[in-house]
C-alpha cells in the first residue's frame, strides 16, 4: 500500500515538543483515463493561507488550534523541545497539534514562505488516520 508522510509535532507528557511521523493510506482511484492515489476525507474546518517574511524567525509557541500546515513555497526549519528539528520545503505536511507546553520554533530559510494552513476540530485524531504498520 501507498502511504504519504505527514510530521506530526505534539507536546509529550513531559510538557516537551516532539516529532512523530505519521504515514496516511493512499487508495487508487479513476480520474479520466488515469490511476492516481488520494487518502480518505480529512475533515478540515476552512482553509487560510499565510506568508512569512524570511525575517520572521519566533520563539518556541502553541499554534492557535490543531492544523495542517503544507508549504507551499519556501522553507522553514522547525525545531522542537527535546533539540531536534526538520526542514519543511515546498509540499512537506506539518500536523501542529502541541497546543500546551512549550510548543515549537521556526526559522525561516527560504522566503517569504507561503503556505496552506487546514485547522481541523479538537475531537480530531491524527493517530485515526495512521496507517496500520
Amino acid at each position: 500500500m501507498t502511504t504519504t508522510k505527514i510530521v506530526r509535532v505534539f507536546a509529550g507528557p513531559d510538557q516537551r515538543s516532539h516529532f512523530e511521523d505519521i504515514h496516511l493510506d493512499m487508495n487508487e482511484f479513476r480520474l479520466g483515463s488515469l490511476f492516481s492515489l488520494k487518502s480518505q476525507l480529512v475533515p478540515v474546518e476552512g482553509v487560510v493561507f499565510r506568508e512569512n517574511p524570511l525575517e520572521g524567525n519566533e520563539d518556541f509557541h502553541c499554534p492557535p488550534r490543531k492544523q495542517f500546515v503544507i508549504t507551499l513555497f519556501g522553507a522553514v526549519e522547525i525545531s522542537v523541545g527535546d533539540g531536534s528539528y526538520r526542514i519543511f520545503g515546498p509540499g512537506d505536511i506539518l500536523f501542529a497539534e502541541d497546543l500546551k507546553g512549550e510548543g515549537h520554533k521556526a526559522r525561516e530559510l527560504i522566503g517569504p514562505r507561503r503556505s496552506l494552513i487546514l485547522p481541523v476540530s479538537n475531537e480530531f485524531s491524527i493517530s485515526d488516520w495512521k496507517s496500520a504498520k
